[in-house]
């Protein structure tokens, strides 16, 4: 049986101060959609780069969208933000797996109410960072040197 996972506040504020790109798992051009909401925040307030990844591959915040963690050209990639539910994150984090050497993946963070205990176990044993069921945009309140989250 798996460990319940606990967060590492150095590794989150060490994600959240660094420039790095974020790929965003989820993110449509639907803007009530939390994922929309936290992409801002990350892009314009936070000055990351973003990347979104949604089957539909859409444009979003006038940066080209991919299907898939396989689709994104060569890069380096800080973070991998899942928002997607718990039964389909783990199939995101096993993508992230299988792509972070070429795309230079740091670490997975799963959204607020996103909890794969078994997924994460698999991240760390690939030599992943794993943030779980928490939201940068929280993270970054809760640390109060990282910008206004709103």
């Amino acid at each position: 049986m798996a460990i319940a996972h606990q967060n590492d506040p150095d590794l989150i504020a060490q994600l959240l101060a660094d420039p790095g790109v974020w790929v965003v798992v989820g993110l449509s051009g639907n803007e009530e959609r939390t994922a929309h909401r936290v992409a801002r925040w990350l892009k314009y307030e936070q000055n990351k780069a973003i990347i979104p990844v949604h089957p539909k591959a859409e444009e979003v915040f006038d940066e080209p969208g991919y299907a898939s963690l396989a689709d994104i050209p060569d890069q380096d990639i800080k973070v991998v933000d899942c928002f997607v539910n718990s039964e389909s994150v783990g199939a995101v984090i096993d993508e992230a797996i299988e792509h972070k050497d070429r795309l230079h993946i740091d670490a997975v963070w799963m959204q607020l109410g996103v909890v794969d205990e078994d997924a994460a176990e698999r991240a760390r044993e690939a030599g992943l960072g794993v943030v779980m069921d928490t939201c940068p945009m929280i993270e970054s309140r809760r640390l109060g040197q990282y910008g206004a989250a709103r």
